[in-house]
């Protein structure tokens, strides 16, 4: 893993700096840096809209009372989109649009979940805190079920 690691710190600025020079050599310099600060800020608007869309499914996920696994992974996915789009240069601002379209998106995080068998991930109803293991969703602990009412005091 440290010889990949090592190997992708070394080519993709390499790429990325043969890329903006040729870049540069066809349409000049001054528009090249337009351009890439152009991609960074339409990339940040983007992430950010995307990031709040991801966001809304994680608390519906929960609300319904599902593990918001895919929407988390969506999350780590848009991060990494972000961090490649604010890297100045056209190699790492492609893969971080790539990473942009959510099909695509969804689709690497479905090869990777099984690449990794599917160990970890599962989509269901969530415990409650302090729930008995095996107990269902909707109880607490062994206090039974929760029984929403009123109530007024009488002195």
């Amino acid at each position: 893993m440290g010889r990949i690691l090592f190997i992708a710190f070394l080519l993709v600025p390499l790429g990325e700096i043969y890329v903006l020079i040729q870049v540069g050599g066809i349409i000049g310099a001054l528009p090249t840096v337009v351009l890439v600060l152009f991609t960074a800020a339409v990339g940040a608007v983007l992430i950010r809209a995307q990031g709040l869309a991801t966001v809304a499914r994680m608390r519906q996920s929960l609300d319904h009372g599902e593990l918001p696994a895919l929407e988390l992974m969506e999350g780590a996915c848009l991060l990494v989109a972000g961090v490649l789009l604010l890297t100045p240069g056209f190699v790492t601002d492609t893969l971080g649009f790539v990473l942009l379209v959510p099909a695509l998106r969804r689709a690497l995080i479905l090869a990777v979940i099984a690449t990794a068998g599917g160990r970890g991930v599962r989509r269901g109803p969530v415990a409650q805190p302090g729930a008995r293991p095996g107990a269902d969703a909707g109880t607490t602990a062994g206090r039974g079920r929760v029984i929403e009412g009123e109530f007024r005091r009488e002195d």
